[in-house]
């Protein structure tokens, strides 16, 4: 019995080795901006969450050089940025289910084409799967004046939903989302 006690005892003083902070860190984002911060009696919940890592630019050339041309982006950093939807929405003309998506990007010089896919849970854009996309479309984009260090996401209002807007360096997308208000 004795034995077993200073095992117990040295098991909990042993300590544990957490993980380094990522240099990429994850963040969430809702629609409504406010919704998980809503007053005790507000019974709202959110409409779309979205869970991504923000790489930072750390003086490096973003679009075009790190992350390429033409190629699928994870749009962010590690595992790919997944986007839940509560209800019903409308991407480029096409209906969506609610539920759980991936989000991907090809960045282009003026305008990047935006990837709502199936397939979640996944590092990166390295199995990204072509055949799981539920639609493709392409947004323009904006030049910022000031560069951002980090990608961020946001969302702003829309008379037909909400807008996603997406911004890194000097870049500037938005995805146009309408549902029912």
């Amino acid at each position: 019995m004795l034995a077993l006690f200073g095992f117990a005892v040295n098991a909990q003083t042993t300590p544990i080795k957490f993980p380094a902070v990522d240099a990429s860190p994850m963040d969430a984002l809702y629609y409504p901006l406010n919704a998980v911060k809503v007053k005790k009696d507000d019974t709202s919940m959110p409409i779309i969450k979205v869970i991504y890592s923000r790489p930072m630019k750390k003086g490096r050339e973003v679009f075009g050089v790190l992350e390429q041309f033409d190629k699928v982006w994870r749009l962010g950093a590690n595992e790919n940025t997944e986007i839940s939807f509560a209800r019903k929405v409308t991407i480029g003309g096409k209906k969506i289910k609610a539920g759980t998506y991936s989000l991907f990007a090809i960045p282009n010089k003026d305008k990047w084409t935006i990837i709502v896919n199936k397939q979640t849970d996944r590092w990166g854009a390295f199995n990204y799967d072509q055949s799981k996309d539920v639609v493709r479309v392409d947004v323009s984009i904006t030049r910022l004046e000031k560069a951002l260090e980090a990608f961020s996401m946001t969302f702003t209002e829309a008379a037909d939903g909400a807008n996603l807007v997406m911004a890194w360096d000097t870049t500037q997308a938005i995805l146009p989302i309408q549902f029912k208000k």
